[in-house]
């Protein structure tokens, strides 16, 4: 049986970097689907360590690059998150894409925009130094946690519930849809994946792949779809690979190498 085939699929939310990170689930959801577009919807890094990377971080990034080939006529798109920022610019060159602040395209006639939701966090845009600094915290209470990582979810959680504020960044994005003729508008940065329509203008919420709900949006002519990973008979696979990380980088950049022309751009077409 054939794949699913959709006219884009979303991811946003990955966290490179951090040991909750479920790098090889969201590789597997872009191997077990078809699409024409690919839109990364920011927050693809946790922090700006690269030896936070493990083989599974690699491996998404790996099958990135090989998305971004012009033979597989899959446009993929990176939007810029918060966590993203200093990485993006020199991460889309080892993998051949295009980073954008926001992005806008059409599709069935219907204008869509694409932008990862910290613009529309007063906490996050107000108190960048305290908000890294949480996340320096976060990624340490990852190594101290005990087997569940209960504690570090719970922070997570707070961290999306009370700081991240969903409910502003829905409203925000809502009204920013409006100002820029979108009649759709997706994001992510809550976690929380999540659908809220107002005054004929839909918010979609990408969720993220950090938590026990993997979450990543779909779009074709029977509208948007969110989805849940569910991990299927044949995914399993009884080795962590983990550690390693100049190795694993090693066969990413031979496999790779840097690709030339890629631009930076602050606004979708």
């Amino acid at each position: 049986m054939d794949p699913p085939a959709y006219n884009t699929l979303i991811l946003s939310d990955l966290h490179l970097g951090a040991e909750t990170s479920h790098a090889r689930e969201a590789t597997r959801v872009l191997k077990q689907n078809q699409f024409r577009r690919l839109i990364l919807l920011g927050d693809i890094f946790a922090d700006l360590n690269f030896a936070r990377l493990t083989k599974e971080h690699w491996k998404f990034l790996g099958y990135i690059r090989k998305l971004s080939n012009p033979k597989r006529n899959v446009e993929v798109i990176w939007v810029e998150g918060n966590h993203d920022h200093g990485l993006a610019t020199i991460m889309s060159h080892l993998v051949g894409v295009r980073v954008y602040q926001e992005y806008q395209w059409e599709f069935s006639r219907i204008p869509h925009l694409a932008i990862h939701g910290h613009q529309f966090d007063g906490f996050q845009v107000n108190r960048v130094r305290l908000s890294s600094f949480g996340t320096s915290l976060y990624l340490r209470l990852q190594k101290l946690d005990v087997k569940g990582k209960p504690i570090a979810r719970l922070i997570d959680r707070l961290n999306t519930r009370w700081l991240r504020m969903s409910l502003k960044v829905a409203s925000g994005a809502l009204s920013h849809a409006r100002q820029h003729g979108a009649d759709r508008i997706f994001c992510g940065h809550t976690h929380e994946a999540v659908h809220i329509e107002r005054d004929g203008i839909n918010y979609y919420n990408a969720g993220g792949w950090v938590d026990s709900r993997l979450t990543y949006l779909t779009i074709d002519e029977q509208g948007v779809s969110i989805h849940e990973y569910r991990e299927r008979v044949d995914d399993s696979d009884s080795s962590q690979e983990r550690g390693e990380t100049d190795s694993a980088f090693a066969d990413f950049a031979d496999d790779a190498g840097l690709l030339e022309d890629v631009e930076y751009e602050g606004a979708g077409r």
